[in-house]
């Protein structure tokens, strides 16, 4: 098994577990396995030591009571061993007072069995982080005795001088730093040299933020090769939390021990320094240079390349579920816009219907008056006077009438205009319903625009009278937009054994060339701002299409625009 950045191993960490208690190895098995460990049980010392001839894990936990040889024995063997005097042990026991004699054995951590289960967890992920081979800078020829260093953080200068004097009575070589700049100093230092074992940082220090520098020491070493191999060591008050010790194994602390227990901690450190001695040394016999740094590279470039893909594929999740809902979002504004747009082009008809309505009826009432006073004059008038009065009534008639058939036959254009707008194909008649769509819209051609007819093509086609209602009239309307002084509207009808053609076209400024491909899509408008909704042409376009038909813009023969609506006699007899 290979080890990469951080302590992760690629692939699962083998570790054997040395317990005789058939439940309390099932409980343990479990909890091991479903954090993605794979686990090896034996029930004896005996045992154990024979799998480890055959074996090596990544880690043993091994209970301290056990039948024959207890645990420290057990590690005591396995460290006069050189296949696994450097491999990492952590002891476990049911009762209290075993953590002094089982870290004298040569065990690098202990914890008893009721321990809290996510810190044993912790505790191993730990261990393993710790298991990886030195820097390319050691080899056969590096020293093969020297002295343990340990780096002291502490802001107490009365405690830190305590601590160090209890690490030198090991032996140890120790620098004391009292806080995070002196700290980062010796570790810079030790870069161009001899680095440190062991890093201890009082976290509970008032002139410094402890989890923050363990945090910064932690990725110096994760980052930097010289001090990749330091044991960092977190000092806590007495009985710390369980919450507190999580954020100080989450900052990168390898272990976490009460200030209370100074014995302890140098038992622990001790244990630390003797098991990476031990691993240089297993270097230097084994000959293995580099491996951890190409070990770190690989695994830290597929760690940031599953990161990433990891990030890649919620990002790409989250766009979709937006680019589904802008969508659906966008298709319900267009709906609505193309509703808007509809009731708009009605209401300007119904406004333009009303003020042709409103003049006839007005001198229809003007007259009506008069006849009645003239009527109302007849009973005492001279003969003379009476056949006057008479022959005046009979002209207010006459106007009466004209004013009467004209709203007839706006009335009858209406009726004939909601007819076309139904949505079932039928035979339309097309001069028919050209000028029924004229007259509806005759107060916006007015006495300024003339319209030329020429109807050459089949008199009636198969479609949606849609097609003669809003195409016609929105090509119409901006036809009569785009002459605001005035001038000429031409439709004319032709058709072939193929496709039957209506031409509308005008005298106006005609259409730029590098607007021809924009007229047809939805918003786009050359009117000015408030005077168009940009939806006439791509409703007329869509309407075409829904016939397989199509709908096209060129230039007029004298100047202007000239729209051509094609539709296939096959599809429009479909």
């Amino acid at each position: 098994m290979t080890v990469g950045q951080a302590g992760t191993l690629e692939g699962p960490a083998r570790i054997l577990l040395v317990e005789d208690s058939e439940t309390q190895a099932l409980e343990l098995r479990l909890l091991l396995e479903s954090h993605g460990f794979s686990v090896e049980r034996c029930a004896s010392a005996e045992t154990a030591l024979d799998h480890l001839n055959r074996s090596q894990p990544d880690l043993v936990v091994a209970d301290y009571h056990l039948p024959g040889m207890n645990g420290d024995e057990l590690i005591r063997q396995m460290r006069l061993s050189l296949r696994t005097r450097a491999l990492p042990v952590l002891m476990l026991t049911g009762g209290s007072g075993g953590e002094r004699q089982g870290l004298e054995s040569g065990a690098d951590a202990y914890l008893p069995k009721s321990a809290d289960r996510d810190l044993m967890i912790l505790r191993i992920r730990a261990l393993l982080r710790e298991r990886r081979p030195a820097s390319d800078g050691e080899g056969p020829g590096a020293a093969a005795f020297r002295r343990g260093r340990i780096l002291v953080v502490d802001g107490s200068a009365t405690y830190r001088t305590f601590l160090a004097g209890l690490m030198s009575q090991d032996g140890h070589h120790v620098a004391a730093a009292d806080g995070p700049k002196a700290a980062l100093a010796a570790l810079d230092a030790a870069d161009g040299g001899a680095a440190f074992d062991c890093v201890t940082v009082d976290l509970l220090g008032h002139a410094y933020d402890g989890l923050a520098l363990c945090r910064v020491i932690s990725q110096r070493r994760s980052g930097q090769a010289a001090g990749a191999g330091f044991h960092l060591v977190g000092i806590a008050g007495s009985d710390p939390a369980k919450d507190f010790m999580v954020e100080a194994y989450a900052a990168g602390a390898d272990d976490v021990v009460s200030k209370a227990d100074a014995e302890v901690l140098a038992l622990r450190v001790r244990g630390f320094v003797r098991r990476r001695l031990l691993e240089e040394d297993d270097r230097r016999i084994a000959g293995q240079f580099g491996e951890r740094e190409r070990a770190v590279e690989r695994a830290r470039g597929e760690a940031e390349a599953a990161e990433a893909r990891a990030r890649l594929a919620d990002a790409l999740e989250r766009a979709n579920r937006d680019l589904a809902d802008a969508n659906r979002q966008l298709t319900d504004a267009q709906s609505k816009l193309v509703q808007a747009a509809k009731m708009a082009s009605l209401g300007e008809l119904v406004a333009g219907i009303a003020h042709e309505i409103n003049n006839p009826l007005a001198f229809i009432l003007a007259h009506q008056s008069t006849v009645e006073r003239l009527l109302g004059e007849l009973p005492g008038a001279a003969p003379d006077a009476a056949g006057r009065a008479v022959e005046k009534a009979r002209q207010r008639v006459g106007s009466m009438r004209m004013g009467l058939t004209r709203i007839q036959d706006l009335v009858l254009n209406l009726r004939k205009f909601s007819r076309l707008d139904e949505g079932e194909r039928a035979l339309v008649n097309v001069p028919e319903a050209i000028d029924t769509v004229l007259a509806l819209i005759q107060h916006k051609l007015g006495d300024r625009i003339a319209v030329e007819r020429s109807f050459a093509g089949r008199t009636e086609i198969h479609c949606t009278p849609a097609l003669l209602n809003q195409v016609v009239m929105n090509i119409l309307g901006n036809a009569a937009d785009a002459m605001p002084e005035g001038g000429t509207i031409r439709i004319a009808t032709q058709s072939s054994p193929d496709l039957d053609e209506i031409r509308i076209s005008d005298t106006g400024p005609g259409i730029p060339d590098t607007l021809r491909e924009k007229i047809f899509e939805p918003f786009f408008t050359t009117k000015p701002v408030g005077s168009g909704t940009g939806l006439g042409l791509a409703i007329a376009y869509s309407v075409v299409q829904a016939h397989s038909g199509s709908l096209t813009v060129e230039t007029a023969p004298g100047g202007g625009a000239c729209f051509v609506i094609g539709i296939p006699r096959q599809a429009a007899s479909a």
